[in-house]
């Protein structure tokens, strides 16, 4: 009988000790402190315009664009993007390249302790190993627009969502899905956010 009761008493001790344990859940969300977006920090990060396989066609196509910027002062930043795309096929592969300059806006209006809307203007140059194809061009101008969100998961990363209105008429996918002309996409990226010495 005293075994019985002593091996209920550890049972339930135990049971009432992992009950009384709180469950955290990871991080989604956190506050954007407005030292995150301001003169002097960098912004450095990449978008992702498409990665996969096609097993139909046995395409490997691969798609990722590395940017650095620097805040000219608060909410404004300028820096660099540059593409990078290959497509690789049963008999071939197809690569494209490019370096777009841009200039992007945090808006102080709609903000929220999460999240900041963003506008962003880019020009430079795009080009492929892929000669004239029906007037597409090996290399060409790229400028556009876009249109984001930017949703924080810790205080000095984002995950975005952006959309772009791009304009190339060399052979190369710019800004997350466009190709060759006028294009409209969708695209997503990770940014980080580094302080400036002075702000560390």
């Amino acid at each position: 009988m005293k075994k019985t009761l002593l091996t209920f008493s550890l049972v339930m001790a135990v049971v009432g000790s992992a009950m009384a344990q709180t469950i955290t859940r990871p991080q989604s969300t956190a506050p954007v402190e407005a030292s995150t977006i301001q003169q002097g920090n960098w912004l450095i990060g990449a978008g992702i315009g498409s990665i996969g396989h096609n097993f139909k066609s046995e395409t490997f196509t691969f798609e990722i664009e590395p940017r650095a910027g620097y805040f000219i002062s608060d909410n404004a930043a300028i820096g660099t993007q540059v593409q990078l795309a290959a497509q690789i096929f049963d008999g071939g592969e197809f690569f494209s390249y490019g370096l777009t300059p841009f200039i992007r806006y945090y808006f102080p209006e709609g903000a929220a302790p999460t999240h900041r809307w963003f506008g962003e203007a880019l020009v430079g140059f795009a080009g492929s190993n892929l000669e004239d194809v029906e007037g597409d061009r090996f290399f060409s101008t790229v400028y556009g627009v876009r249109a984001g969100y930017a949703h924080f998961v810790a205080t000095n990363v984002s995950l975005e969502g952006t959309l772009n209105l791009v304009r190339s008429k060399a052979n190369i996918d710019v800004g997350s899905g466009t190709s060759g002309n006028t294009g409209l996409s969708l695209g997503v990226g990770l940014q980080i956010y580094l302080p400036s010495r002075g702000g560390r």
